[in-house]
């Protein structure tokens, strides 16, 4: 069968002029991943904005209902692929959208517990580290929207998402030329090279 693969980016937030996924996703979808694969692929860039990230991601998965979604974003902290384990259920970052909206500490749906991952984690460590990329596992993906949609795709809370094999997987900054100081990723070449090796270990036994 063909695969539906959705991957997603976002656009920079505050503290981040700059976001590697959205620069990553619009590369793919100028020179989509898989190409040798049996793959249909959609992509978006998500807007940083609790009231707009959700409908966004819904207008392509309730199209498309992807089997595998795939959804990056930045951790400024992260030093090459992080790997998150799970959604956490609540939103705990005091840090205003693109929106200026600012929910505080809250739970992102009452009574529901943290979300596993769908993505076979073992595989994508285990192909990432064979070509020499930098990984690290996380429980914690933050409070703020990646969190957020992560917690809404993996929970199968969204339209076209609720039976996917869904997954978050942050990126460290990406090096600027002459500004390597306190880049996780030493270009944009890497970036694309280690999340090509992501896509097509989320697909694996499908």
């Amino acid at each position: 069968m063909t695969v539906r693969l959705l991957v997603t980016g976002f656009e920079p937030f505050p503290g981040a002029p700059v976001n590697p996924t959205e620069r990553l996703v619009r590369h793919f979808e100028n020179e989509p991943p898989l190409a040798d694969e049996d793959v249909a692929c959609r992509f978006a860039v998500l807007p940083v904005d609790y009231g707009q990230a959700i409908p966004a991601l819904e207008r392509v998965s309730a199209v498309f209902r992807p089997h595998v979604a795939v959804h990056f974003g930045l951790a400024r902290e992260a030093r090459g692929f992080r790997l998150e384990r799970r959604a956490r259920t609540g939103i705990g970052a005091d840090i205003p959208d693109n929106a200026g909206n600012r929910p505080g500490r809250c739970e992102i749906r009452a009574g529901r517990g943290h979300v596993p991952s769908g993505l076979p984690l073992n595989a994508m460590e285990a192909a990432l580290r064979d070509a020499g990329h930098a990984v690290e596992w996380s429980d914690d993906a933050g409070g703020y929207l990646c969190n957020y949609v992560f917690f809404h795709s993996a929970a199968g809370l969204c339209r076209g998402l609720e039976t996917a094999r869904s997954g978050f997987v942050h990126v460290g900054p990406v090096a600027m030329p002459g500004k390597p100081d306190g880049a996780g990723l030493p270009g944009f070449g890497e970036l694309v090279r280690g999340a090509e090796i992501v896509l097509r270990a989320s697909i694996s036994g499908l």
